[in-house]
């Protein structure tokens, strides 16, 4: 599904986010890509998801090398790419239906399909009896969870997920976690960057770790 072949990324002569890194990971997957702060766990992430390019090397998902292709085709590789922030970036003028369906209204999905699709979401997600409500209104948790429900809502071959656990309790936590893996069982690759590494015990995942922009474990 990832495939990374002797990826470089430089931001200015001092700052290498990441040096040589080469891995694989299988459709279907679940893995954790661990490490310390500044590690390079989030560059990895939106180099896989395209927000950046490599200033070397090479990156396939799903067999297509993403590095090379044109920005007009952007948009069309990311339908299949599902993205879960540590900071939610929900709207918070929008419902949590509206903030689930934004992204099927974006691709002019029909609204009565649209509702139907973001309901379902919700209900995978335990909310959908909070769809009315607002971001503001609901916890931390609670705001992971529509994040999670909106990056799901288009049946994405990949998840990435950026520390989605770093500011719930470790109940909470968990919850997210099991979600993940109900996720991964239906046919979802799910690559999770954290370093909350009793977690990454309890998992019991595959687990990648970079150190100083370096691959050290895979």
């Amino acid at each position: 599904m990832i495939q990374a072949f002797h990826v470089y990324k430089q931001y200015d002569r001092e700052t290498s986010a990441l040096s040589d890194v080469t891995l694989n990971i299988e459709k279907g997957d679940f893995c954790f890509l661990t490490g310390p702060s500044g590690a390079g766990k989030t560059t990895f992430l939106k180099l896989v998801f395209r927000e950046e390019l490599p200033t070397q090397g090479q990156i396939l998902v799903g067999g297509r090398n993403i590095t090379a292709i044109p920005e007009g085709q952007i948009p069309h590789l990311r339908r299949s790419i599902g993205v879960v922030f540590q900071d939610f970036k929900l709207l918070k003028r929008k419902t949590i239906l509206e903030n689930v369906a934004f992204v099927l209204k974006i691709l002019a999905v029909p609204v009565k399909e649209q509702k139907r699709r973001a309901f379902a979401a919700l209900k995978a997600v335990g909310l959908h009896h909070k769809m009315h409500a607002y971001p503001l209104q609901l916890s931390g948790g609670e705001q992971q969870r529509v994040a999670i429900a909106r990056a799901l809502i288009n049946e994405p071959m990949l998840l990435l997920a950026d520390e989605p656990t770093g500011n719930l309790d470790p109940d909470m936590a968990q919850e997210i976690m099991t979600l993940f893996q109900d996720v991964n069982a239906r046919g979802t690759t799910v690559l999770v960057a954290t370093h909350d590494r009793e977690m990454i015990q309890r998992m019991a995942k595959r687990v990648i770790g970079l150190d100083r922009g370096r691959l050290v474990s895979s």
